[in-house]
């Protein structure tokens, strides 16, 4: 019996994943939600196998793979990544060549193949702010030639903070109607939960990005990631992309909520 660690985003849509991890004879630990603390603790007695879902937010089990891969306690432990769009699956191999990809009906047998053959030298993917940090900040932002981008409570040298801009691009302060995309500086952890409400609207007709000061900017704002997703997440917002803006400002791109 091996010890198997399983990483999703659904409670409900996991239950025939976990079933069948423990219908083959393995003892099964679950993370549906990333918390302060979860990866050290699976670090000090990391499991025999990881196998991330990936039919539900792609980039978040992209990113833990990514994240186990870089650190020493869990390098080689096998990831299998269950399910996932064609599309998407192609990405994470290009990032991840040698872990397995199977369907949940195959699970069982490719996990087995994968626990007797351990990678030797595991690729370790770059992470996510490493990759994209030679990239201009309008491009980390998806901001493309001749885009209208509405700004929300921006700073005074917010032209600096975004930089040089593509042809055609505008920045628009107080915008008559919503742009494409909306870039929301919030200063601090109550600023954000007073307005959270309603910017969960105004994601219905926009790409909204929320910048938020970093701790070493010596910013003492209250917040951080864990913070903003899980505020958000309250009000029905989802977290899709990340990167880092500049040395003062972390972004995070959300999206309403698709219901169940």
């Amino acid at each position: 019996m091996s010890r198997v660690h399983v990483f999703h985003w659904h409670a409900g849509e996991a239950a025939a994943l976990l079933r069948a991890l423990r219908a083959a004879g393995h003892a099964v630990e679950s993370t549906g939600k990333i918390e302060p603390g979860t990866f050290r603790a699976i670090g000090q007695s990391p499991p025999e196998a990881f196998v991330i879902d990936l039919s539900r937010l792609p980039s978040h089990g992209r990113e833990v793979a990514v994240f186990l891969r870089g650190r020493k306690s869990t390098r080689e432990v096998p990831i299998v990544f269950v399910e996932g769009a064609s599309q998407k699956l192609e990405a994470i191999r290009k990032l991840l060549p040698d872990a397995a990809y199977t369907s949940l009906a195959k699970l069982p047998s490719a996990l087995a193949e994968a626990l007797a053959r351990r990678p030797v030298c595991p690729v370790v993917p770059a992470q996510m702010m490493d990759r994209y940090a030679s990239r201009t900040t309008a491009q980390k932002l998806g901001i493309g030639e001749g885009a209208a981008v509405a700004l929300v409570d921006p700073p005074r040298n917010y032209g600096a903070v975004i930089g040089g801009l593509p042809a055609g691009a505008t920045l628009e302060e107080a915008p008559a109607r919503p742009c494409p995309l909306t870039l929301w500086f919030v200063p601090d952890a109550a600023a954000c939960l007073e307005a959270l409400p309603g910017m969960r609207q105004l994601a219905a007709k926009t790409r909204l990005w929320v910048l938020w000061p970093k701790r070493a900017a010596g910013k003492a704002s209250g917040m951080t990631q864990q913070f903003l997703r899980e505020s958000a997440a309250e009000v029905g917002l989802v977290d899709y992309k990340i990167c880092a803006v500049d040395k003062t400002w972390s972004a995070m791109l959300f999206a309403r909520k698709k219901p169940v």
